[in-house]
This record gives C-alpha cells, structure tokens and sequence, in this order.
C-alpha cells in the first residue's frame, strides 16, 4: 500500500477496497488486523471503502486475538506492485503516533478519541445527507393480440391491472400492424432492483384469452 500513514498510501487501500471487504478472503482475520494497526487514524470521508472496512475492523477490538489467520509483514498484504514504507522514516515523531486500536490496557488518548470522533461524525453526517440512487429503466412494450377481433379495450385493461412495487404505467396508443390488426404499445417505468422484463412478460401473457405475444420495443435507463 505505500505509507498507509500518508494520504496516497490511504489511497491506494481505498482503491484496493473497492471491490474487496477484507484485506484477504471473505472474512476479518489477522491481516486486516495488520494493516488497520498500520494507519494512524481513521481514513477521510472521500474514502468511503478505506474508511467503511476501518469502522468494520474496529469493531473487533475485542475479538482481534481471536481472528483467523497469522501476522505477516505488512508488505505482503496489498497490491503486488507496490513496496510499504509505513514506518520507513524515523524520528522522534514515531514515539508519538497514536494507535487507535489500541489494547485493552491502554486508554485511549483525548486527542485521539477527539479526532475519530469528528472523522466518524463528518462521514455519518455525509453519508446521511447523500439520497439513496433508486436505478430506475422507462420500457416501451408491444402487447400483441390474437386476432382484428380481439377487444382492445379489455386487453389494455388487463395490461394496466398488473399492479407492482417500482412499476408505473404511463401512455399507451394502438398501431396497425396488418390486416385490421391493431397491437397496444404501452409504456412504464420501473425500478431495476424490483421489476424485470421476464416478469413483465409472465404476467402479460398471462392474460391469453387476449394476449398473443409481448415484445420490449425499446429499453431506456433513467
């Protein structure tokens, strides 16, 4: 990682972390205990996956000896390409940092307990005042009859009677496609995470008394 007592070496943890909720494996063990006792006080707000997975590992003060895994040097966890340097400078400021984990028998300092405290508030604060990214996609639906005979009417109703969380229905028109046939052409928004098109299509085609097929005429993200 760098100096992980440095803001680019916290960088790169961010960057690590991104995609990552241990320093290895899918469990806290002795390595994240490694690298969280390498840094020396909790990581910005702007680096939220830095700063998420210190929380996390700091709320095993108690367990951390129980923690799976061995100790090893701290250059060995992290990005292959780059070399740690935490602690390569010395000088009488090393007597001085503060270790924010921190053991049983050690009070944590005022100065310490004060700067966690506002780092932690600063993110909560952040983190509550940023709204939730509902991904929301507006689809184009082609509802397709049997026949010139098939009542149009009662086959948009049936279409707009399927009623789900994240699923609005907006306009609807009739295009001829051939022979007195007229399909319905429907639109609707949803909300990714809660309506698909599969399901769509099951619950449309359904209805077939009056529904032949139905096609995604045109898919568009929000």
């Amino acid at each position: 990682f760098g100096d992980l007592k440095s803001a680019a070496g916290l960088r790169v943890l961010n960057d690590f972390l991104a995609d990552r909720s241990y320093i290895e494996g899918y469990v806290p063990s002795q390595a994240d205990i490694a690298v969280f006792e390498a840094i020396a006080a909790p990581p910005p707000a702007d680096l939220f996956h830095a700063l998420r997975w210190y929380n996390h590992i700091k709320s095993y003060e108690k367990q951390k000896a129980s923690l799976p895994g061995v100790k090893k040097a701290l250059g060995k966890y992290g990005p292959a390409d780059v070399e740690d340097t935490t602690g390569a400078a010395t000088d009488s400021k090393d007597d001085d940092d503060i270790d924010l984990f921190g053991s049983d028998d050690e009070e944590e300092s005022e100065e310490a307990k004060k700067l966690r405290e506002e780092r932690l508030a600063q993110y909560e604060s952040k983190k509550s005042k940023k709204p939730a990214v509902v991904a929301k996609s507006s689809i184009l639906l082609d509802v397709k009859p049997w026949d010139d005979e098939t009542d149009m009417a009662k086959l948009e109703e049936c279409v707009r009677s399927i009623q789900a969380d994240g699923l609005v229905w907006g306009s609807s028109k009739l295009v001829p496609v051939g022979y007195g046939i007229k399909k319905l052409q429907i639109q609707c928004v949803v909300e990714d995470d809660k309506v698909g098109t599969d399901m769509l299509e099951e619950r449309i085609t359904a209805f077939e008394d009056y529904v032949q097929s139905m096609d995604v005429a045109a898919f568009n993200k929000i």
